[in-house]
């Protein structure tokens, strides 16, 4: 079974690998040494090895490792170029003459790459982000006794369905080797159960996102974006998927409103083919990559801002007098809206909120959500929370207040991973 396993996983990367190459380019090249087995020097001793798949998902983790023991050195991998980039800018800056960091690229899923992988490092646990689940590394860290939680983990609409198909084989496979799930809501509890998690290995500790800290505000982009605002109303949408900007620009020419549009696409491989379609509106436009820090030869008046950067989105949502979140007017599964929320902006998103139905429900439910069908709709939930500015302050406080209740998830995670292994 692994020698087929890692047989089609070759084939694949052999057949995936003109696709990425096409598309992404020198992006998809630098991952390729690591990934491949060059890999940078271990230091420290028997680090505690973070994984996290995305961008997001390795700003939670640098969440919980600054809940951990400041001696504790960290091994932190991510599998993006985007994910390594993040993870460079929130983990280095936590080493220290007490503790150690080594960001690098997570080995293709072979069995001799991730041999030597954890030989060179020799992690004294894995802790996996959310719902990254790769078969050999799960079976080698559990041949070598090194212990693997899962946490933030959550089963989303379409994994659940994706998992009952795989059967009983496939579904132990990945299931088995996970000394704990840390999981967020109840729902993802009971279907963990039901994929057949074992019960004692399922713990609720709920979602490390509402752990998050306000972001530090950008150093001069702030005051520069109030600037080309000219005190308009600044809309912030974030996190736009392919598809997606061309309904959000129909929306926000609808608007007549005197407003500036803040766009954030989630990919950074697409922020030309972004910028292209604003152009080709014609609308007074700039991209943050050109941006002065106070706007200078910015046309006049902006109407819309290319937010083409890493890092900096969340930070850039305290400006906003509401934010839609993307991924979500597209069939993307959406994303999460605890970002906004933590300053209190009313969130607008669409229906596609699969891999966050329950915090959308609860949002929803509590009044700190609202929720469109397509364009024309967000265009009237903009100039409804723009005239009433009362009801999205008070949209935007239950939000905040949803945000609040739900923290502690860090340190019921810190304690579940202390009871698998010495942190100390």
């Amino acid at each position: 079974m692994w020698f087929l396993y890692q047989l089609a996983m070759a084939a694949g990367l052999g057949l995936a690998a003109p696709v990425l190459l096409a598309r992404r380019g020198r992006h998809y090249l630098e991952t390729l040494p690591a990934r491949l087995g060059r890999l940078p020097e271990a230091r420290g001793v028997r680090p505690l090895w973070l994984h996290a798949a995305s961008v997001g998902e390795t700003a939670v983790a640098s969440t919980f490792a600054r809940a951990l023991p400041a001696d504790l050195d960290l091994l932190v991998t991510t599998v993006t170029p985007t994910g390594q980039a993040a993870a460079k800018k929130l983990f280095l800056p936590l080493a220290s003459e007490r503790r150690s960091v080594v960001v690098t690229y997570l080995p293709f899923d072979l069995g001799p790459l991730v041999s030597g992988f954890l030989d060179r490092y020799s992690p004294r646990a894995l802790a996996l982000l959310e719902s990254e689940l790769w078969p050999l590394v799960l079976r080698s860290c559990r041949r070598r006794g090194i212990p693997v939680a899962v946490l933030n983990a959550r089963v989303s609409d379409r994994s659940f369905v994706r998992m009952r198909r795989a059967g009983r084989p496939c579904r132990r496979t990945l299931l088995d080797p996970v000394s704990r799930f840390a999981v967020q809501s109840p729902q993802d509890e009971d279907r963990l159960l039901r994929l057949g998690a074992a019960v004692e290995k399922v713990i609720q500790t709920g979602n490390l996102k509402f752990d998050s800290p306000e972001p530090a505000p950008v150093a001069g982009l702030e005051q520069a974006l109030r600037g080309l605002a000219a005190d308009r109303p600044i809309l912030v949408v974030g996190s736009t998927m392919p598809g997606e900007e061309g309904i959000v620009l129909d929306a926000f020419e609808r608007l007549e409103r005197d407003a500036m549009l803040v766009l954030a696409p989630r990919h950074p491989e697409r922020f030309d083919e972004v910028w292209s379609e604003i152009e080709e509106r014609s609308l007074p436009a700039l991209r943050r990559s050109r941006m002065e820090s106070a706007g200078i030869g910015a046309p006049a008046p902006v109407r819309v801002v290319l937010l083409d950067s890493l890092g900096e989105l969340a930070s850039i949502y305290r400006l906003a007098a509401a934010a839609f979140i993307g991924g979500s007017l597209v069939p993307t599964g959406g994303h999460n809206p605890i970002e906004a929320a933590l300053f209190g902006v009313p969130v607008i998103v669409g229906p596609s909120m699969e891999n966050f139905r329950r915090m959308a429900d609860d949002f929803e439910a509590a009044g700190a959500l609202t929720v469109v069908g397509d364009g024309e709709a967000l265009t009237s939930a903009w100039r409804r929370l723009l005239d009433r500015t009362g009801e999205a302050a008070d949209q935007g406080r239950r939000g905040r207040a949803i945000v609040d209740r739900n923290r502690g998830a860090v340190k019921r995670s810190v304690e579940l991973l202390g009871e698998l292994v010495d942190l100390g």
